[in-house]
Formats: C-alpha cells, structure tokens, sequence
C-alpha cells in the first residue's frame, strides 16, 4: 500500500481538524490496496470511523477512474456539499480532485417541458396549470431559466419548494426523454451537461437504482470505469431489486392506448391498434377484479390471457407508430411519450405473462387513490450482481452494518459472494475460473458501546401478538419514558403501533411532548425533537435508518418488535420459500437477516458520538428466549446487556438527572 493514502490522509484529517482513527487509517490502507489487486472488499466500519474520507482518499489517488454509490440522498448530498469540497481544498493539489454527481434524468429539470409545456392526457402540449400549482410550475420554470443562464446544475434539490407533482411539470423521466439527437435544447440539457462532466472526472458520485440500471441492466448510464465504492451497501440488494421491479395497473394501459390514438396509423379496416389496447385493458380489469390480493404462484387462465392480450396489442401499437413528421414539432415531446408509454406497457406484460421462475409476480390491491396494481420483480438478484457487476468491476462494499449475527456471510452471500472465495480466512479455493477473490474487514469503532450503551431485553413481556402492542408493553413503554423525562426515539414494526403508543404516553405523561411520524414532515418533526429534550419521537421505518440525533436528545431508543418482514411480503415470502426447497434455512437466511439488520441500524440510533449515554429497549421477549435470539444480538453493537428493568430504569432516570 502507498505510503501516500496515509500521508494524505493524515494531512486532510489535521486540515479538517479531526482526529486521526486508527480504523480510519486500517480502512483506507485496505480500500487502496483492494482497488491495486483488484480484489472486492467488505468493510464495515461503526459509526464515527470517519469512512467518508477512508475511501475518498484511495478513490482521489487511484489511477483510473471511481464511481461511489449511496443509497440515500442524505449521504450523496454529505459527500458532495462537504466531504469532497473539504478534502479538495485540504489536499486538492496531491491528487486528481475532479469529481461530479450524477443522477437519474427526472432529478433535473428539462428545458424542453419548461419552454414548450406538458403533453396532458390526449398529448396535447399544455402551457401551466391553473391554480396554486401553476403558481409554483411559473416559479420553478424561472428557477430553470436562471440556472441555464448562469450555469447551474438545474438539479431538483435546489428548486425552491415544491411538491413531486408539480415537479413532473418541468421535468421527464427517460422514457419522455426526446434525446438528445433530437432535442432542440440538448446543448443547455442539465442532465447532458451532468454527463459531460461525469465523462471528464475522476470521481462520479450516484445512486445504487443508477449503478444498477446502468451495470446489472445494461443500460449505459455512467461514463467508464473499474473500481466501484458502495456506501451504505446494506441497502443494496433492495435498491437493486427496486430497480428491477416493474408494475402495471389497467389505468397505465388505458393511458397508453389514449395516448397512442393520434399517432399511429390504421393496420387494418376492421380495427385501431389503440382500440385493441384499450380492449386489452378492459380485459386487464376483469382478470384483476377475480384475482386475490398478494403473491401469484401460478396466474389464472383469464389473469394469463389478459396479460397476453395487453402484451399483443401494445406491441401492435408500438409497430404501428408512423414515420415521424419532421414540420410536427409541437407533437414531437407528445408522440416520443406516447410511443414510451406502449413500449414500456408492452416490456413489462411481457415480463409477466412469460410467468418466469425467476420472477415473482403479486397483486396490490386497491386503497384509498391507489388502483390495484400487477407487480413483478427478481427472486434473488445476486446472480445479477455476480455476473454484471462483480466479475468485470473491483467492488468495496462499506456500510456500519455488515456483518449479520457476527459474520459477513449473509451480506457477501445477498451480492453474489462466495465463502469459498474469501480469501482472508485460510478458506479453500473455489476451482472454477469466474471465482472471485474476495476479503472481510472489521475496523470497528471509536464508541466504547460497553461503557456508554445498556442493551435492555424485556424477558419477562410476553411475546409480542398479532393484535399489536398489550397492556403490559405499553406500560413498559410509559415506564421507560417517564424515568428517561422524554428523551426518547420510539422505533416501532407498524404505524398502528406507533400512534398506539403516542396516545398512551401523551395521556399518561402530559408533561412531556410526543410526537407521531406523519403528523408533520420528517425534517420538522427532527427538528422539535431536537430542540425540546422532554420529548418523545414515535415512527416506523424511516426512523429505524435515517435518523441522526447525537447528544441528550436521545437517550433511550425503543424498539417494540423483531421487525421480521411481514408473513404475507410476497417477495420476502417466495425468497424464503425457494431457500427452504433448496435445502437451506429460509427462515434464518431471508427473515432473521432482514430483522437482524434492521435491528443493528435501529439500536445504531443510540450512539452516535464518543460523548453519548443510553439504553436500547427491545420489547420482544423472543430476542431473549428463542434460539435465534442469539444471531441476532450478535448483529447489534456490543453494549452491555440486562433483562432487569429496574437496573434499566434506575439507568435512565441518572442519565436525565445528569442531562438538566
């Protein structure tokens, strides 16, 4: 390993004022020499190591050019308004410090739906909108203007503020793209000119959904490269199979037919190719009225030939689209959607008629504005990531929760690794030419969880029920905040659950303030609950990964139940099934590692500085009596652990007397 990385590391780390860690150091010896042998790395690094800069530092010095992906926009948003920039000015003129961000298309703003308008439901292009929401298209249309003008990214986390419907008033996905051969603003695009700039840097930041698109779908959306650095890499087989995952409801083939009707041309005299498709969509909602909600092992003969019939007739639609006339530019945005729309009904009937084994197909059934919606999605996609991703680049994947019941394993095993081809273990060789050397690191981390961490198991609550949260668990609950005086972050497996909750500490402990995710904006709610430290946050999932509260704010994290997936998931359901038949454990391979991993980013709530104090409360019995309750504690940081609620209590209660 160069003895540069570490020379600028140590040198970026004093400029910045930082401290050096020395599992910050371990981690970016290992990440240059990982990119050097070409060889994919595991690394979980804890909360507070300072990863950022441990990968920043070998990517900026590599030779070739690195791509980093997140899964949140928090952390792209981190890395590119103040990691990178820092380190660049700290270090800049030691290393190649050209670096863009790239995003999806419908992340920018399109100069052509600013300045021409939005095809509406018959493709005609329509000016603005009437109302408070035309209102706001005018404002984000002269935003777009100005950022043309003086050069800006036209990205939409800079718009001023505005709702994802208005948004789709100034903007296109890939598919109502024009291109940009035929674009007669394709010289001022932002998303060409992110592209530009991507082609001309060293270091491209993105998003797992774009490096899956891009490297497992074959889609080119990412200028070249080798080395590739996945942050937030606990999150990647979701996003990638989010990527893969497409969906259709009868009101997406009726659009398409209406769409198509002014464009394309009679095939015969006896019928229009949009008037099949919209006969194919009646069809389409006979078969779903009949279907049941959930998970479809073998579709139904009339849901098959529903399927078959929408396939058909887009792919007529799709044929009998027209030569293009060149004079009809006003059309020109409303005909490339509409022909898009057909092409993109036609691939994803396709897909679900051809009643693969390899995919998963189930029925959301209507709610409130939803209609009933068909979905289809990969049963496992490490084959992909194997095949697409892992054998032609050099992968680091970093997270601080990696290892699963003590082990990298699960993790490896989920992106298309194999234990056989670990090579930091002394594990045998596999024989076969597509193996892929790989390595585990655990560079731990600054927090001593034992001294500043209890881990509470509520042994003696009875085991969680199907009817949610029991008088003795929401006693537990009251009791915990109430010695705590607020200060506490409510983590819980429903939204049900969690106002459940909130209504029993609000009427029991009026003196302290609780606040319930969807009663305001997540930022909002942060910000009270950061701002008053009697205060109590209760939520569901958004909360378990995406919350960073250091300090007094939060000292107790409470957790109601192990949040395995919900029996009737379809995907997680089928997952665990096809494991079971291939003589694996499905239970421990797809339910207990998804718990388990929401477990450790939940109970990573708690400590997020050397200085923080706290108990993490499991209400779940389960984790302390049944035999897989110790596969799970070991995925969770190292605190020290007790199924006495009063030593816990007594806890709290100092915590808050030593916080006033």
């Amino acid at each position: 390993m160069p003895d540069s990385v570490r020379k600028v590391l140590s040198d970026a780390v004093t400029a910045l004022g930082g401290q050096e860690r020395d599992g910050q150091v371990a981690m970016a010896d290992a990440v240059a020499e990982a990119m050097a042998k070409g060889e994919h790395l595991l690394v979980q690094a804890g909360t507070g190591t300072g990863k950022s800069l441990a990968y920043l530092v070998p990517s900026l010095l590599h030779d070739t050019r690195v791509v980093v992906a997140t899964a949140t926009l928090a952390l792209q948003h981190q890395l590119v308004e103040r990691d990178i920039p820092r380190l660049v000015e700290a270090v800049g003129d030691r290393l190649d410090a050209s670096y863009a961000v790239l995003k999806g298309r419908s992340n920018y703003a399109c100069l052509h739906r600013v300045r021409e308008g939005v095809p509406d439901e018959q493709g005609v292009l329509v000016d603005v909108p009437a109302g408070s929401m035309g209102a706001e298209v005018l404002e984000l249309r002269a935003w777009a203007e100005k950022e043309s003008e003086q050069g800006g990214t036209g990205e939409r986390d800079h718009a001023p503020r505005h709702t994802d419907r208005t948004w789709r008033q100034v903007s296109v996905n890939h598919r109502e793209c024009l291109g940009a051969a035929r674009c007669a603003f394709a010289q001022e695009c932002f998303a060409e000119r992110a592209k530009e700039k991507a082609a001309q840097s060293h270091l491209i930041v993105t998003n797992h959904s774009l490096l899956a698109i891009d490297a497992i779908e074959g889609v080119p959306m990412i200028p070249e490269y080798d080395v590739v650095v996945i942050d937030e890499a606990h999150e990647l087989t979701a996003r990638v199979t989010q990527a893969a995952t497409d969906e259709l409801s009868v009101a997406d083939v009726e659009r398409a037919a209406r769409r198509a009707s002014r464009f394309v041309e009679d095939q015969t005299s006896t019928s229009h190719p949009a008037d099949d498709l919209a006969d194919a969509a009646e069809a389409l909602a006979d078969a779903l009225a009949m279907t049941p909600g959930g998970r479809i092992d073998s579709a139904s003969e009339q849901l098959s030939d529903a399927l078959v019939l929408v396939r058909d007739a887009a792919r007529a639609v799709v044929s009998a689209f027209g030569k293009e006339d060149k004079a009809a530019k006003d059309a020109d945005a409303a005909r490339t959607q509409a022909k898009g729309l057909a092409q993109e009904v036609f691939v994803t009937a396709e897909r679900m008629a051809a009643g693969s084994d390899a995919d998963v197909l189930w029925l959301n059934e209507a709610r409130e504005r939803m209609p009933a919606r068909l979905a289809v999605a990969p049963l496992q996609v490490w084959a992909q990531m194997r095949d697409r991703l892992l054998t032609d680049k050099t992968v680091v994947f970093t997270s601080a929760t990696l290892m699963l019941g003590g082990d990298f394993s699960s993790v490896a095993g989920s992106v298309g690794l194999k234990p056989s081809e670990r090579i930091d273990t002394g594990a045998p060789q596999a024989a076969d030419d597509k193996a892929l050397p790989w390595r585990g690191l655990d560079v731990g981390s600054p927090f001593d969880y034992g001294r500043q961490g209890i881990l509470y198991l509520a042994r003696q609550l009875p085991p969680p029920g199907r009817d949610g949260l029991g008088p003795a668990h929401l006693d537990e609950i009251v009791d915990l905040v109430d010695a705590a005086g607020g200060r506490a972050l409510g983590l819980f497996s429903s939204r049900r659950a969690a106002e459940a909750a909130a209504e029993v500490v609000r009427e029991r402990l009026p003196h302290l303030t609780t606040l319930v995710q969807g009663e305001a904006q997540l930022p909002e709610l942060s910000r009270q609950f950061v701002e008053d430290p009697h205060t109590c946050l209760f939520g569901t999932l958004s909360l378990w990964q995406g919350l960073d509260v250091p300090g007094d704010t939060c000292q107790l994290v409470l957790i109601d139940r192990i949040p395995f997936p919900r029996p009737d998931d379809p995907l997680m359901s089928a997952r665990q099934r096809a494991a079971d038949r291939a003589g694996g454990n499905g239970f421990m391979q797809v339910a207990a590692t998804h718990a388990a991993l929401l477990l450790a980013q939940g109970a990573g709530r708690l400590i997020r500085t050397t200085s923080d104090r706290g108990v993490v409360a499991i209400l779940d019995s389960r984790l302390a009596t049944a035999r897989y309750g110790g596969f799970l504690k070991a995925s969770l940081p190292p605190m020290w652990t007790t199924t006495d609620p009063q030593v816990v209590r007594k806890a709290l209660s100092r915590l808050a007397a030593s916080a006033q």
